[in-house]
């Protein structure tokens, strides 16, 4: 098959959209796993990253209602460590949660629609929920990027753009629209499935379609 008609085929895989936030633990599973998955299926995936914390304020909570909840928060991490334990996935408790990782969300809006996309969004994770890193700092997306043999510094002053912040924001607000209220959220078509343990769900639901989107 040569490189226009592997083009022409992959165009017209059903397609799944993945939205995700790198402070979502939950999404941090997903971020693990969809890749894989979505080959398996021969389904696309449109990385959708957005912001949790305006979506969660437009509701009215101030926090992650994991931290607000105390015994839901208790919960959730005894089942993190069960469901990574399953996967295969490393686990650290993050010294802070949820992280601000303004910069590295801006670094996926910018990357969303390349090759690196992947890997560089399960880089990110990783040194949030198994290395404990501030995902928020330059710093540590830096060295992400730095890692999988990128431009740091062109990608970084890129995704800072007046352009880039804006269309994160418009992100924000089209998951507001679309009636998102928590991470990660699919979408096939105009059906929706919420959380980690819907993915496959969403995938299998492309299957049964059959059509690109």
């Amino acid at each position: 098959m040569n490189d226009a008609t592997s083009s022409s085929t992959t165009s017209l895989a059903p397609e799944i959209e993945f939205w995700f936030d790198f402070g979502s633990n939950y999404s941090y599973l997903s971020v693990m796993r969809i890749e894989a998955l979505a080959a398996a299926h021969g389904v696309r995936i449109r990385w959708r990253p957005f912001l949790l914390g305006p979506v969660f304020r437009d509701l009215g909570f101030a926090n992650s209602p994991f931290v607000l909840q105390k015994e839901k928060g208790a919960y959730v991490w005894k089942d993190m460590e069960r469901q990574c334990r399953k996967y295969g996935i490393p686990f650290v408790r993050p010294g802070a949660f949820p992280r601000a990782a303004l910069l590295a969300m801006r670094v996926a809006l910018l990357g969303a629609d390349r090759q690196w996309m992947a890997a560089y969004c399960r880089r990110i994770m990783q040194l949030n929920f198994a290395d404990d890193r501030d995902i928020g700092s330059a710093e540590v997306v830096r060295e992400a990027l730095d890692e999988l043999g990128l431009p740091a510094q062109q990608i970084i002053a890129d995704s800072q753009s007046d352009a880039n912040k804006l269309r994160l924001r418009k992100q924000t607000e089209m998951a507001v629209a679309k009636g998102i209220f928590g991470a990660p959220t699919f979408f096939v078509g105009d059906e929706m499935f919420w959380g980690n343990d819907r993915l496959e769900d969403a995938l299998e639901y492309c299957d049964s379609t059959g059509t690109a989107q």
